[in-house]
């Protein structure tokens, strides 16, 4: 079956005018005769992958990878990947899953599908505990720091227009401006907040509201229905049993909604 990538504005992932997938075989049958499984992870986009100090590959999805290979009996292939490039490494049969904090949008669901959500990237309003903020009117008119053109950007600009929102090139900025007290208030992510928080103990942020939950999960072509029941299956029973919690937890210093571990 010819698959086709059409560009939609905006996402970096649909940048070409088209990308054309050759005819690929029922991938759970080629998992099964060559048991492996390859899984393409992001190694530049930690907490969810990245390297060690060792240059092994690490992080929250790199071990959530590892251990999906494991509980279905393959050996596992890792499969590294940029954010724009996670589809057309998909659509092409370069990788059969991807697992890059993979957030769910109808964008990409046009083109490819999806397994149940097994982790969430949350977009935050954190301060010290000293500054009192209960939603996001409070934050009209203070200075709000966030990184310039993200989600977390674009999201708390969109709900508190009339915020002083402090823009930093990339998050390293941001996470310095926070720590020698340039800003005290954060418009990004628990694992941004937690970063900075590592390097302020005096003075720590805490999460004072919390403006969206996107939620991520694994990549699969079009067609593949045998595979993704059989993730969708391991994602629930990983879910249930607390494992890829503990996995979340341990690489992003907060839990999974508790909605999602029922």
């Amino acid at each position: 079956m010819n698959r086709r990538l059409f560009t939609a504005a905006g996402l970096a992932l649909f940048a070409t005018a088209s990308l054309a997938a050759p005819a690929l075989a029922d991938s759970l049958d080629q998992i099964k005769a060559s048991k492996t499984i390859r899984i393409a992870v992001d190694l530049g986009s930690p907490p969810f992958g990245m390297n060690d100090a060792s240059m092994q590959p690490t992080g929250s999805d790199v071990e959530s990878a590892k251990l999906l290979a494991a509980d279905l009996g393959y050996k596992l292939d890792l499969v590294q990947v940029t954010s724009p490039n996670r589809v057309p490494f998909l659509l092409t049969g370069k990788t059969d899953l991807v697992m890059a904090s993979f957030s769910i949008s109808e964008e990409r669901k046009k083109v490819i599908d999806f397994s149940e959500p097994y982790g969430v990237i949350q977009i935050i309003i954190a301060a010290p505990k000293s500054v009192t903020i209960k939603d996001l009117n409070d934050i009209v008119g203070k200075r709000v720091a966030t990184t310039r053109g993200s989600t977390n950007d674009k999201e708390v600009t969109t709900q508190a227009p009339q915020a002083d929102m402090v823009r930093y090139d990339d998050d390293a900025t941001l996470i310095t401006a926070l720590i020698s007290g340039q800003v005290n208030i954060l418009a990004s992510s628990p694992q941004t907040m937690a970063a900075i928080n590592a390097r302020r103990p005096q003075d720590p942020l805490e999460v004072k509201v919390v403006v969206k939950t996107n939620p991520y999960a694994i990549g699969i072509r079009k067609g593949d229905d045998a595979l993704r029941a059989v993730v969708d299956e391991w994602v629930k029973t990983n879910l249930r049993n607390g494992k890829l919690n503990a996995i979340y937890t341990k690489y992003n210093g907060v839990g999974l909604p508790a909605e999602m571990l029922k």
